[in-house]
């Protein structure tokens, strides 16, 4: 029986945490490390179109680029998921299928989160029932920041027990949390409600990930594994474009949580932009050449 105090979390010692990051943030990478570390990111990247002039024959492309992220280059990892509104699972389904390439959804009136609980539940139904094995819910950041901590985690559980056998994202919105504290205080909410993998943010707010935020959340998966044996994932997302920058949060990883959680079922990279630029440096460390950017599809 879950009650509010077990919702309480210690206050976060933000100069210490923000050291640390800056710390791991120096660490180099040498060359074939380097090599494996962007092969990593392309496998725990989820290609992501989620705007309203979205079209069957845009998601189709998208699948295609997840699938295989570079011509000519089939020793590359797929990317770990394609991320659609629940209107075009069905394409991102049938796109990929054959693939290892999962199909998740939005749902639970994304990105606001303000709807009824009934029509949350209905949205994130009929995108298990069109086949996305992974559900991207957001929570109601209004009922946390006014202190309504037992209602976000009703919805969570409520969630959760309608997505079935499909994984729950919870999109925790960080930049709207504003504080440290928030962010611990709702990634145990979270971890507590059942979801599988704590987001930090839609990418439709700034700031979307930051890696303070992404340690706290790893801490929080981390503390949660050894209290209770069972392994939840992160998901860092928006406002990542670099490769060198994707390269520092999968170090922030290793250092935090152990080697276990360098794979795709436990982290990932919600940066559509992102994958270019991590293919522009996979093909200068093989060649020694930047290729343009304008060689590399844009979707």
């Amino acid at each position: 029986m879950i009650t509010p105090t077990d919702f309480r979390v210690p206050p976060v010692d933000a100069i210490a945490l923000e050291t640390r990051v800056a710390e791991l943030a120096t660490r180099s990478i040498k060359k074939d490390a380097k090599k494996k570390g962007l092969e990593m990111v392309v496998a725990m990247t989820d290609l992501t179109t989620l705007e309203g002039m979205d079209t069957p024959g845009k998601v189709k492309a998208l699948c295609r680029k997840a699938w295989r992220p570079l011509a000519g280059h089939p020793e590359l990892p797929s990317c770990a998921a394609v991320c659609v509104y629940p209107d075009l699972v069905g394409t991102a389904v049938e796109s990929l299928r054959g693939s290892t390439v999962a199909v998740a959804s939005v749902a639970t009136a994304f990105p606001s989160g303000r709807a009824a609980l009934d029509e949350k539940l209905a949205d994130t139904r009929r995108a298990v029932a069109a086949g996305a094995g992974e559900i991207d819910m957001v929570i109601d950041r209004g009922a946390f920041l006014a202190g309504r901590y037992g209602q976000v985690f009703d919805e969570i559980c409520r969630v959760k027990d309608a997505c079935g056998e499909a994984h729950l994202k919870v999109i925790l919105e960080t930049g709207e949390l504003r504080t440290y504290d928030n962010v611990r205080r709702a990634c145990r909410i979270a971890l507590l409600a059942g979801g599988d993998f704590l987001k930090t943010s839609t990418g439709k707010v700034t700031p979307a990930s930051t890696m303070p935020v992404v340690m706290l959340m790893l801490e929080a998966v981390r503390d949660h594994y050894l209290e209770t044996g069972r392994l939840v994932g992160v998901k860092a997302a928006g406002g990542i474009r670099a490769a060198k920058d994707a390269l520092r949060y999968l170090v922030m990883v290793n250092e935090t949580c152990g080697d276990h959680w360098l794979d795709a079922r436990y982290f990932r990279f919600g940066a559509s932009s992102l994958l270019n630029d991590v293919l522009m440096q996979w093909v200068r460390l093989r060649t020694g050449v930047y290729q343009r950017p304008e060689d590399f599809s844009k979707d």
